[in-house]
């Protein structure tokens, strides 16, 4: 079975996406430490991120670099945070987070937007890129 995140790039589920490319997707999380908040998956569902081949790792780091930088000019924090947990959901993915604190990194702190915020913010970092 597809997983979430397959069927985002599929677009059966819609997302806030911020870009993509032939390999990769990014999008904002939609319960976000902060925000921007974003996560940076390969279109290829692999469920480990060390289980990607060398190359497709490599390119999903390449991509979530652009993203990042797009992100810490619009969006203001100190920098963006990059982890990658993936017990969440079988589909390897980078969370790049704004930070102003660490606290801002706790997956037990979440910001509730509106779809128009969302969709403001999605604008800010796209205009980055």
């Amino acid at each position: 079975m597809a997983s979430i995140f397959t069927k985002i790039v599929n677009g059966e589920i819609p997302s806030y996406k911020i870009a993509e490319d032939e390999h990769y997707y990014a999008f904002l999380d939609i319960n976000p430490n902060a925000i921007g908040h974003t996560l940076c998956i390969p279109k290829q569902e692999v469920d480990k991120i060390f289980d990607l081949s060398e190359e497709a790792y490599i390119g999903l780091m390449r991509f979530s670099r652009k993203i990042a930088i797009a992100i810490e000019k619009a969006i203001p924090c100190k920098r963006v945070g990059l982890t990658v947990i993936g017990l969440e959901v079988p589909h390897a993915h980078v969370h790049l987070i704004p930070l102003n604190e660490m606290d801002n990194m706790n997956f037990k702190n979440k910001q509730q937007l509106s779809s128009e915020e969302f969709q403001e913010i999605v604008k800010k970092i796209q205009a980055e890129l």
